[in-house]
Formats: structure tokens, sequence, C-alpha cells
């Protein structure tokens, strides 16, 4: 809607994360050692180091990822 490729959210107690999605924008990517174009947001997950690990916040942001890319268009 804004336009916004990427953005870093910020956390707010009592908040312990947020996920900032930004705008799906047409990209070349390699798949299978061949460049196609492919739509691609970037994701950016912002969270509290006391509440959570990095380890399953990375494991969350990983799981995020392969949802969206088995959504067909």
């Amino acid at each position: 809607m804004f336009g916004v490729d990427r953005f870093q959210p910020i956390i707010n107690p009592p908040q312990a994360a947020i996920l900032a999605v930004g705008r799906i924008t047409e990209r070349p990517v390699v798949e299978e050692g061949k460049v196609v174009v492919r739509p691609v947001a970037t994701l950016s997950l912002a969270f509290d180091h006391r509440i959570v690990d990095g380890a399953p916040a990375a494991r969350f942001l990983r799981r995020i990822r392969e949802i969206l890319q088995t959504i067909e268009a």
C-alpha cells in the first residue's frame, strides 16, 4: 500500500515479537541453476531476547517463509 520494500519493526512492552512484511515485488532469483523472475517479499522479525531465544525465533521465521513459498498465486 505504501510502496515500502522493507522496514524494521520495533517491539513495545508487553509484546514479545513483531513481524514486518515488505511489499511483494517481482525479482530475479536462482532456481535449479537458472535465473527466473518470482514474487519476493522481505520479512523481518524483531523479538525480545529476554522472552524468546534467537534459535526458536529463526525457526519461526523459516516456517513462515516455507508456508508462504507453498502458496499458489
